[in-house]
């Protein structure tokens, strides 16, 4: 594979890596949802998507006609997929840097304010009054925990309420690091500075091989 396409393909990952590695070093944990989560992986990934299945299934005549634009177009139409596909997931939320043992206590003070009825299953929590039913899922090597929808009959306006909730409950909690951010930092410079290297090293290839790639 030529520099061009390897920066390519590091680009967004070595981004997405960066930032998953600032969250788990960070001594705070981060409440987010699943369609940024699911988006940000999306991202993270593009550079393998235009080098793969783009660029082997590229219509060389609408290339040839349109030139730059037709990979425009082409990052458009995968913007679009990855949307549709974060739109049709069920509603999810994901706890950077806290363990699941910690989390269970502050959820289940919160959902006693937030709804009186709701109750416990084993590792699911159902809420009536918000419309929502999860199961809790652990991840130990990240050290992160998901609250995954328990069924398709879900309130989004529940769910919003709730990452509200458990956002502000989380602000003022502090955690220790997570030693495992330390190799996605390391993986995330070594693959700029093998970016930085190559460019600056083999400017005339990767000048060379954009202008064939956009067929300019």
């Amino acid at each position: 594979m030529d520099p061009l396409h390897l920066c390519i393909v590091l680009a967004p990952l070595s981004v997405y890596l960066l930032l998953l590695g600032v969250i788990n070093l960070s001594r705070r944990p981060l409440v987010t949802n699943g369609a940024r989560d699911a988006a940000a992986l999306g991202v993270g990934i593009s550079g393998l998507i235009v080098v793969g299945p783009m660029e082997l299934f590229l219509p060389e005549a609408t290339v040839w006609r349109l030139g730059a634009l037709a990979w425009l177009l082409l990052l458009a139409f995968y913007g679009m997929c990855l949307t549709l596909l974060v739109l049709l997931m069920r509603p999810r939320l994901v706890i950077y840097n806290i363990r699941t043992d910690q989390v269970r206590p502050l959820l289940a003070d919160l959902v006693s304010q937030l709804d009186s009825t709701s109750r416990w299953a084993g590792e699911c929590l159902i809420m009536p009054g918000l419309g929502v039913q999860l199961h809790v899922e652990a991840s130990a090597a990240m050290r992160n925990t998901q609250l995954v929808a328990a069924g398709p009959h879900q309130s989004y306006e529940g769910w919003y309420k709730l990452e509200r909730a458990l956002t502000a409950e989380l602000r003022g909690i502090k955690c220790a690091r997570n030693p495992y951010g330390f190799s996605l930092v390391f993986f995330a410079v070594f693959m700029i500075a093998s970016m930085t290297f190559w460019l600056v090293n083999d400017a005339d290839t990767v000048a060379h091989s954009l202008r064939e790639m956009l067929r300019l």
